[in-house]
């Protein structure tokens, strides 16, 4: 997994799944923070913030500063396994 994909390429909800389901599935948590910062820098974060329900900026700042709590990733990982599984709403 390359958490470090370019962040062009993290251009739709699709691809930031992708990146974040890799990361959650390979554990680690360095792979995990790394996954984060990439998306806080994607074009496509505006559709995960409004999946998670929170300002497009606020995620931002949170990915980047790594202020990222439980609740928050759980309801990252809620939108990625949503997305994943084709249960869009």
């Amino acid at each position: 997994m390359s958490a470090t994909r370019n962040q062009g390429g993290l251009d739709s909800l699709d691809a930031i799944a992708d990146l974040l389901a890799d990361a959650f599935e390979d554990g680690d948590g360095a792979a995990i923070s790394a996954a984060m910062k990439a998306v806080a820098a994607a074009p496509g974060l505006g559709e995960l913030a409004a999946g998670v329900g929170m300002p497009r900026e606020e995620l931002q700042a949170a990915l980047m500063a790594e202020e990222f709590n439980l609740d928050l990733t759980l309801e990252i990982m809620k939108v990625v396994d949503l997305h994943m599984s084709g249960g869009r709403a």
